[in-house]
């Protein structure tokens, strides 16, 4: 099932260096409808639940304690394609190799802290939209 809307997250540390405006700025350039936005804090309990499909890897403990740092800010992305544009948008996880003029590439700084997250399915995309939205919050 091929849809037309992607999730995303500008996590803590583009939060925190004052990015939003320059990463929204880059997604809707880009051809993205925002149809669901909002400014958020994560619990402990809410990233264990978003990344559990991570909770064996040894990365897990760390993503917990960096996604709850700070807020964070959520959003449904709407556009044909929209989960492989996005994708191809937002870049390489690892900032020193993603493609010049992607989001990581210009706001990220390491891989652990990568500026945004991208769903990575239209499956997953409707599981995490769903997550942070309801549907009286998308438009």
């Amino acid at each position: 099932m091929v849809t037309n809307k992607t999730f995303t997250m500008l996590k803590p540390d583009s939060v925190e260096k004052g990015n939003i405006g320059g990463i929204v700025e880059k997604i809707t350039a880009s051809g993205f409808r925002i149809v669901a936005m909002k400014l958020t804090q994560l619990t402990k309990a809410d990233a264990e639940a978003f990344y559990a499909v991570h909770s064996e890897r040894p990365f897990y403990g760390e993503l917990v304690t960096y996604m709850t740092r700070g807020p964070i800010v959520a959003a449904i992305l709407e556009k044909e394609n929209a989960v492989e544009d996005f994708r191809t948008l937002i870049g390489a996880t690892n900032p020193a190799e993603a493609v010049e003029g992607t989001i990581r590439n210009m706001f990220a700084d390491s891989i652990s802290e990568n500026a945004v997250h991208g769903s990575d399915s239209d499956e997953n995309a409707a599981i995490e939209g769903a997550f942070h939205f309801s549907g009286r919050e998308m438009f």
